[in-house]
């Protein structure tokens, strides 16, 4: 993209020929703290849309638009969860490479049998 924004024109504060710096991953503690922000956050807005939901049916005035405002919003958090999950996993197979399941890509902890996430059985450590 920033070789496109170079052809049109359209970034003036770089110089030609110069690579973009690459972006870091923010540190874990930081994602984990949004991590449990947006659990809590998430958590919250589910009981509220129930709360709406049963207050719509006891007024016999359910309104398909609202409910499908707050779940579209839950669902956006649910997203963002996963990015940062995401994130977390790319920070820790970058600080532990081998410690990741084959077939998935997900990170485990040193001495798992089996991937959390497929199943897969994880090579077995090698003896001392």
């Amino acid at each position: 993209m920033l070789n496109r924004l170079r052809r049109q024109g359209g970034d003036s504060g770089a110089k030609a020929g110069t690579v973009p710096r690459r972006r870091h991953l923010p540190p874990p503690s930081r994602l984990r703290r949004e991590r449990s922000a947006l659990l809590r956050h998430h958590e919250q807005r589910v009981l509220d849309l129930g709360g709406l939901v049963l207050e719509m049916y006891r007024q016999d005035r359910f309104r398909q638009d609202v409910v499908h405002e707050q779940a579209a919003e839950i669902v956006s958090l649910e997203e963002r969860i996963r990015e940062v999950d995401r994130l977390l996993s790319a920070r820790a197979s970058r600080s532990t490479p081998g410690l990741c399941c084959p077939a998935c890509g997900t990170p485990h902890h040193a001495g798992a049998r089996f991937c959390v996430t497929c199943g897969q059985a994880l090579a077995a450590p090698a003896a001392p």
